[in-house]
């Protein structure tokens, strides 16, 4: 072959890497359209995030992120299967396939990411781990926690974080340790503890939901550690995690364009902007590269709403749980919540 040829090859080689191709649809995606059902694995109850009613019906910003995945898979956000999962469960559950998704409030560590057999999708939730006192105990930090008992859940991050920072201010904390949720709960609010650990925003959730007056229990100001909370999906799925990740980015673009559960049909129809075009479908396909149809996100955004209005509905501050937006905002709005362009 002669130089010319050479060039010529490579200059299509390239060209073709270069154009985009329908996706294969993988394994996961195929197994769910054949049941016409999204399997999620929630929590056992943490409202605000995933908790049922009396009636079984779920709610809750993770439960949402779920919806907006069957909605824009299935084009109905009703068709999704509930499995409640333990703090020692909830891997288990998606390593052997008993669900598709992970979607528990769980925090993405180099640890789980790289040696459970999983992918964390995306940052529904920048959280950190707190204490949670009775107002009568008067105290103000969680460095004043010395020799203090402190309830937490094992099988959590929450757990090795409360004995790190123990030993790095030198605390002498006292972990008493349960396997439930609901029994770490019953403990210190029965008095058994002097603290309560987890993430904040669970704190918040207990106290709002278990405590008989949350105005009697206080969430003290340090936090920490980082918790990013988010969804996961089996390794080995690359088409699934792919569509995991982008519905979620779908729901802060939406956000970050003005795009609301309300509006999105008619912005749809009737918007100029390139960008709102791409990402609803009405001037460019990108459905058929995630093996969906153009108004995949549509589909999201009319089932749940755009990522503001998940976080507003359900731990936001006109919510019961009250949760300032804080580092949640938008990248444009003083946080860091940002998703990459659909384009």
């Amino acid at each position: 072959m002669n130089s010319l040829s050479r060039l010529t090859l490579g200059t299509l080689l390239t060209a073709g890497a270069l154009t985009a191709m329908p996706a294969h649809a993988g394994k996961t995606l195929d197994a769910i359209k054949a049941r016409g059902q999204l399997v999620c694995g929630v929590s056992t109850g943490l409202a605000g995030f995933s908790a049922a009613d009396s009636q079984g019906n779920w709610t809750g910003l993770d439960v949402d992120v779920c919806k907006a995945i069957a909605a824009a898979i299935l084009g109905d956000a009703n068709k999704v299967k509930w499995v409640p999962l333990s703090a020692q469960q909830r891997f288990t559950a998606l390593q052997s396939g008993e669900i598709d998704i992970l979607s528990r409030n769980t925090t993405w560590t180099l640890t789980r990411d790289a040696s459970l057999g999983m992918f964390f999708t995306a940052t529904t939730y920048y959280d950190g781990q707190g204490f949670m006192v009775p107002v009568k105990t008067k105290l103000k930090s969680a460095k004043q926690l010395k020799g203090a008992t402190v309830c937490v859940q094992s099988g959590t991050t929450t757990e090795k974080n409360l004995t790190d920072f123990s030993r790095a201010n030198k605390l002498d904390i006292k972990p008493v340790v349960f396997e439930k949720l609901e029994a770490t709960n019953a403990a210190y609010f029965a008095g058994r503890c002097v603290a309560y650990t987890t993430d904040a925003s669970g704190l918040a959730s207990i106290r709002n939901k278990e405590a008989k007056d949350p105005k009697e229990h206080v969430i003290l100001p340090e936090l920490i550690s980082k918790e990013p909370l988010g969804p996961s999906v089996r390794r080995g799925d690359d088409e699934f995690f792919t569509i995991a990740k982008w519905v979620v980015f779908a729901l802060i673009e939406a956000e970050d364009y003005g795009v609301t559960q309300a509006n999105v049909d008619a912005m749809s129809k009737t918007t100029d902007n390139p960008a709102i075009g791409r990402l609803l479908g009405s001037t460019e396909d990108t459905g058929k590269l995630l093996g969906l149809d153009k108004s995949w996100a549509t589909h999201a955004i009319k089932a749940v709403g755009n990522y503001g209005e998940i976080f507003e509905r359900n731990v936001g501050p006109k919510s019961p749980l009250g949760v300032p937006r804080g580092l949640n905002n938008l990248w444009s709005n003083g946080g860091i919540m940002y998703a990459p362009p659909v384009r």
